[in-house]
């Protein structure tokens, strides 16, 4: 044994450079073998590292302690045959390579995109997000928007001020000086000429951000989400008067030169979450049965001026404009797990992008309780849905997230909440979660690629199959459409307690309708410039929801919401 290495080391002494192009051909197959098995090992359903790192930009959680992280990781490693559970439709069982060369073709379309983009006018443009009404004086002392600001004298442009302001639910969007972005709910100054407003972005050398002292404004065509500010404080509209004044809104002080900003500063330094303008007089308190802020009245009904700011409303004896602060209702915002085990497990069911995780948080503010899930998303973990630790069957949590369908998984449930979604804003949803995480957006170039009509194929099906698996095998049943719920919150989050098995609490209800939206909101701006579906695509999906409203009627329940498709 010896002799033959010895030769072989003989023979590379005399010819090193075989030796080292032996050693350099070896790390190269092994590192091309570790990179080929991390391509792999990362599915396009893949949610952990995505998400954390969605986490990490969008929430700004990076502040856990260390001896958390290594629980959360111990627990991946522990659970494994947990943390490679994936949703998706039944009949997907494509290669995850597949995935990752349609990502990167991506790449191809998203500068071809920005190029077609480039050299358009704002000012001409009307895409259904936002509209140029005029060029604006504004004083450094007065400003025409109140709202927020934020300034960039590098990267301005037009569309990342309307974006900055949609997200934050402001009305309008003003540029001013080529580099400045301003916010408000109304517009406080008087026109200029659109010649005045010549400062190019500087970002953005083909359109115009403002001038000195000058502000191009635009309107934002917001999706009813979003909701109208004033600065840091959120407009819940015009109310009458409450009965008893001094139990429903127990703090009040009468305001020399009332306007919003000073009726909202002083409910803030009273740690009250409701300011309400009554002329001269100020009242704070939060939303109570005296006060629920459910009966909206004709903002006409408010349109009094407030002596210290001559552009705003601050309402009367009889009409009261309200705002709520930025002080937190903590009424609704503890939260446990259950004290002893569940006997029966309650699943919360949609198909992905109908927002199951928005339902969580409403029935954890809700209930008081964590809800589990039958997947593992450290991102969500982060964002303090701590039940998504606990295993699915644990009994710990209130009921458990599940998108699975199939008879197996379906009857390991007792009962099940049910959630529907719109089809064409579901598929929308999922998708820019896909591509984008829990409140991004995916990019133009998915939108126009391939991933998309693909996407549509494979999933549109799944939607349907879904909800008809859960009507079929479900034993208990208890439907809930996205839409009512966004729409009458209060009475609708009130059925699901109570079917859940718990007591109401009316104030508590009340917090979470203050609290709605959570850490998992997208922007109300970002709509696409076009229709995404093809008529093929459309006549598909119609015929599947037919197919649901078929079914939901023959178990003697209320058919689909009517916008779910033209009657």
């Amino acid at each position: 044994m010896a002799k033959p290495l010895l030769k072989i080391q003989r023979y590379f002494c005399r010819k090193p450079i075989r030796f080292f192009s032996l050693i350099l051909l070896y790390l190269t197959a092994g590192s091309l073998v570790f990179l080929h098995s991390g391509f792999v090992g990362d599915s396009p359903g893949s949610r952990g590292p995505r998400d954390a790192l969605v986490a990490s930009e969008m929430g700004k959680q990076t502040s856990l302690s260390d001896a958390r992280g290594l629980g959360i990781m111990s627990r991946v490693f522990k659970e494994t045959h947990r943390s490679e559970r994936r949703y998706g439709p039944p009949w997907m069982k494509k290669a995850s390579q597949d995935g990752q060369e349609t990502a990167r073709r991506g790449g191809d379309y998203t500068n071809n995109w920005n190029r077609a983009l480039k050299g358009r006018n704002y000012k001409d443009m009307d895409d259904a997000r936002a509209k140029y009404i005029g060029c604006y004086v504004d004083d450094t002392q007065k400003r025409a928007l109140r709202g927020v600001s934020f300034f960039d004298y590098k990267k301005m442009t037009v569309f990342r001020c309307q974006d900055n302001c949609a997200e934050r639910g402001y009305m309008y969007a003003g540029l001013e000086f080529g580099a400045e972005c301003y916010c408000g709910h109304k517009i406080q100054a008087l026109n200029a000429s659109d010649i005045e407003c010549n400062m190019e972005c500087k970002g953005e050398k083909s359109n115009q951000c403002g001038g000195a002292n000058r502000l191009s404004i635009y309107r934002l065509e917001l999706s009813q989400e979003s909701v109208r500010r004033y600065g840091s404080a959120i407009f819940k509209g015009c109310f009458h008067r409450p009965d008893n004044i001094t139990l429903a809104l127990p703090l009040s002080a009468v305001i020399q030169n009332m306007s919003v900003d000073k009726c909202v500063d002083m409910c803030t330094e009273k740690e009250k979450s409701l300011a309400a303008l009554a002329g001269d007089r100020c009242h704070c308190g939060f939303p109570t049965h005296l006060f629920s802020l459910h009966e909206l009245e004709n903002e006409d009904m408010c349109l009094y001026r407030c002596p210290g700011e001559e552009f705003e409303s601050c309402g009367n004896d009889e009409y009261f404009v309200v705002y709520q602060t930025q002080v937190q209702d903590n009424r609704c915002m503890d939260r446990h797990f259950l004290p002893t085990r569940a006997k029966q497990l309650v699943a919360l069911a949609s198909f992905p992008g109908a927002g199951n995780t928005w339902a969580r948080h409403l029935i954890e503010l809700a209930t008081g309780f964590y809800t589990g899930s039958y997947y593992f998303d450290g991102s969500l973990y982060n964002k303090g849905f701590k039940g998504e630790r606990d295993h699915w069957r644990s009994g710990r949590t209130i009921c458990i997230k599940t998108h699975e369908s199939g008879r197996k998984e379906i009857e390991a449930f007792d009962s099940s909440i049910l959630m529907i979604r719109n089809p064409y804003k579901a598929l929308m949803a999922e998708f820019n979660r896909k591509y984008g995480g829990h409140i991004g957006f995916a990019s133009q170039a998915h939108w126009r690629g391939k991933e998309w009509p693909e996407f549509v194929r494979n999933y549109a099906p799944w939607w349907a199959s879904h909800t008809l698996d859960w009507l079929h095998y479900g034993k208990i049943v208890k439907v809930v459409h996205f839409e009512d719920l966004k729409r009458d919150l209060f009475s609708k989050l009130m059925e699901m307690v109570q079917f859940l098995g718990l007591k109401v609490s009316e104030d508590r209800l009340l917090c979470v309708e203050g609290q709605k939206d959570g850490n998992f909101k997208r922007s109300g701006l970002r709509k696409l410039e076009y229709d995404p579906y093809t008529p093929e695509m459309r006549a598909n999906i119609n015929e599947l929801i037919r197919r649901v409203d078929t079914a939901l009627k023959e178990r003697k329940l209320p058919g689909v919401p009517e916008d779910y498709m033209p009657r």
